[in-house]
């Protein structure tokens, strides 16, 4: 089934207006927690066009008391300005993607190597296509407005265990270097800006702490199926860090 792209300008409200006009269900994903006003603007278009049902993505971390960076604290003010916006609603909390892989993908390709902080902590990330999968069944099908879904892998994994899949799929050895905590805020720093930095070293040492080992059934619940573990993920990337 095709599609139809529709372009809109956050600061256009006359285009969110058009962008949304005869939807019955909107996905809303935002990523800038320097700009909170994007979610405002699209959920108060997505009143005046009469959007049924506004499925947000957020982040499993808004669960976590101990979580109080920048992010987490954003992403907490966006779910609470659509349970107030009036419309349907349904959460999706994803834990960490598996696709922050990726982020290792050149220095395996070019040295063998995978580096991390922390590489024993253990996060039951998620695969990017279940939340899809997730988000699909959600948008389409009745009965889900007003839950909050978790959603995890179907198990925690270290980066150390992640460099071992790796190196199974791709059939030659990977070595696993651990980054100090010093070295980890100096590669973020250079990234990012520093509220964002913060965030990430905040997240890892939460890692550590256990945090985000936690399992949730939400993938299985709402497709009927497993979710899929790191290997799959890997296997069906594999190209990357070739």
């Amino acid at each position: 089934m095709g599609g139809e792209k529709v372009r809109a300008d956050f600061a256009d409200r006359r285009s969110l207006e058009r962008a949304l006009a005869g939807g019955d269900a909107l996905l809303l994903i935002t990523s800038d927690p320097l700009r909170p006003d994007h979610d405002e603007r699209v959920l108060r278009a997505a009143v005046r066009a009469g959007v049924g049902h506004v499925v947000k993505l957020s982040a499993l971390a808004v669960t976590d008391p101990g979580a109080g960076d920048v992010i987490t604290c954003w992403q907490r003010a966006c779910e609470e300005r659509l349970r107030a916006c009036g419309l349907p609603w349904t959460l999706l909390r994803p834990r960490a993607f598996m696709s922050k892989a990726l982020g290792w993908a050149p220095s395996v390709r070019r040295q063998g190597v995978v580096r991390a902080v922390y590489g024993a902590s253990v996060n039951a990330c998620v695969d990017p296509a279940d939340v899809a999968a997730v988000a699909a069944r959600v948008l389409t099908a009745p009965g889900h407005a007003g839950r909050c879904y978790e959603l995890t892998g179907p198990g925690p994994v270290c980066a150390r265990e992640q460099t071992a899949v790796l190196a199974r799929v791709l059939g030659r050895p990977l070595r696993f270097e651990e980054l100090d905590v010093q070295e980890a805020w100096r590669l973020w720093r250079a990234r990012y800006p520093e509220p964002y930095a913060r965030a990430l070293l905040e997240s890892a040492e939460r890692q550590r702490a256990g945090a985000k080992a936690g399992v949730s059934q939400a993938v299985r619940q709402v497709t009927g199926r497993a979710p899929a573990d790191f290997a799959d993920w890997a296997r069906r990337h594999a190209r990357f860090f070739r």
